[in-house]
């Protein structure tokens, strides 16, 4: 289970409790446990700030905590607070990421044959840039085009291997299982059963995806139909 401190502090030093951030980051580099770390400040009060640290488990966060570093920048965090920094443990019972959720959602349906969800989950303007075609389709209904051309050759699901949202971002690794069952890129049905990987980004914005880049094997794909040497 994923473990989550909140350490709250009253400060008006936050350039130098930044540099002691930077510095506990480069001392602990191959020890840390914490996997993801935010700093804020209150709007109300700025000398109000708020650490976030993202961990594994619990007892990563204890291992990270016997860290001799970490026990040394916390007591110099505590020389720059007005006051002892406080604590608060949680166990992260929920995490939803709505745009990961989306982009898996595109993925799934696409793989159905539902193009409807290109409607739902694409902005009106959104640009497509595909490694294996030429040029760019921009708008839902070129989307839903090139989308159509993949879907009339093979039959086809998707693999989600992982993932990683950043920002207004989702990157996803997939792999592509598939069999061909109709003429593609002036290659003749085969009936092949074929396997594709690649990595997909798309960009969101206000939910929606606004733009997505198609990064795979074409190479690969065209090998495994007998159209390039192996």
């Amino acid at each position: 289970m994923a473990f989550v401190q909140i350490i709250d502090c009253k400060t008006d030093k936050l350039d130098d409790l930044n540099r002691l951030m930077d510095t506990w980051a480069e001392t602990t580099k191959g020890k840390r446990t914490a996997s993801h770390a935010v700093v804020a400040t209150d709007r109300a009060d700025t000398k109000h700030v708020v650490e976030i640290v993202e961990f594994p488990s619990y007892e990563e966060a204890m291992r990270n905590s016997n860290l001799p570093e970490t026990d040394r920048i916390f007591r110099e965090m505590v020389a720059l607070c007005d006051a002892p920094p406080t604590f608060t443990d949680l166990d992260v019972v929920r995490d939803s990421q709505f745009n990961k959720t989306t982009a898996n959602r595109v993925f799934d349906e696409i793989a159905k044959g539902n193009l409807d969800v290109i409607d739902e989950c694409m902005a009106d303007d959104y640009r497509d840039h595909d490694f294996g075609s030429e040029g760019d389709a921009v708008g839902i209904a070129a989307f839903r085009d090139r989308c159509g051309g993949y879907m009339g050759a093979f039959d086809f699901t998707f693999s989600i291997e992982s993932q990683i949202s950043e920002g207004d971002e989702v990157a996803t690794r997939w792999t592509w299982h598939a069999t061909q069952k109709a003429d593609f890129m002036g290659v003749p049905n085969t009936g092949k059963s074929v396997t594709g990987r690649g990595t997909t980004t798309f960009k969101f914005k206000d939910g929606k995806i606004k733009e997505g880049w198609w990064q795979w094997d074409v190479m690969g794909l065209m090998r495994q139909l007998g159209v390039m040497p192996g």
